[in-house]
């Protein structure tokens, strides 16, 4: 199977990474996306991956709580790096060349973000794992993918979800909820659509880069994404 793009951002959520856990890292659920991943590789793409950190903190939900927004963005870009340094031993156990490319300076676990050096590491065959988030506060991990995406010149962005797609209702309480297969940018924003947040959708927008939501825990789904066969919604595609 041959993908049908070149270069590829895909956008993974940190809760993902609890599996079956309440919180924290579920080490067989890595293991599995490492393994999806590696399908995806083997089909000759570029990739770089951007990652959450919703499994160990949230900055906004700490924020509503009451700590301080910026501190609070501070200790979510660290939980989205401890969340790359584990993908990343997970895709090298099952052969798959990766770095960690930090927003925030980390030189003894992680290279810091520079572009030229991350189309470097493409050219030789190595995924990238774009962590820290954009390095700023009041940004989210969804934002950062969208940047990223804009900066490598990526040909689409693979946002990996826990269903399948984007529905018009809340598909787990409203079991009526009607999944779309296509959207334009202006009816996710018009209709206040839960794909990403404005600031990442307007991005894409604006760079031309559509994005695709898609059930992660569906094996094969990625690799099938990747060939272009219709595996959830597709935004401005």
């Amino acid at each position: 199977m041959k993908s049908k793009y070149n270069r590829v951002l895909l956008k993974l959520s940190g809760e993902a990474f609890k599996g079956e856990r309440d919180h924290g890292i579920d080490p067989k659920f890595l293991i599995y996306v490492a393994n999806e991943i590696k399908e995806g590789c083997d089909m000759g793409i570029e990739l770089g991956i951007v990652i959450g950190g919703g499994n160990f903190f949230r900055g906004g939900s700490a924020a509503e709580n009451g700590m301080d927004r910026v501190t609070a963005d501070y200790t979510g870009m660290l939980a989205t790096i401890m969340n790359a340094l584990a993908l990343q031993d997970a895709l090298s156990k099952v052969g798959v060349d990766t770095r960690v490319q930090t927003a925030i300076e980390m030189r003894e676990v992680a290279e810091p973000f520079i572009l030229r050096r991350a189309l470097r590491h493409f050219s030789k065959g190595r995924v990238v794992i774009f962590a820290g988030g954009t390095g700023n506060p009041f940004f989210t991990t969804d934002t950062t993918a969208a940047l990223r995406a804009a900066e490598i010149n990526a040909d689409i962005i693979f946002k990996a979800t826990k269903v399948d797609g984007v529905y018009n209702d809340d598909p787990v309480k409203n079991p009526k909820a009607t999944r779309y297969h296509e959207l334009s940018y202006m009816d996710v924003l018009r209709d206040g659509l839960k794909v990403m947040d404005t600031t990442a959708l307007s991005l894409s927008m604006d760079n031309h880069i559509p994005i695709t939501v898609f059930d992660l825990n569906q094996a094969g789904n990625l690799k099938k994404a990747l060939a272009g066969e219709s595996v959830g919604t597709t935004i401005g595609g």
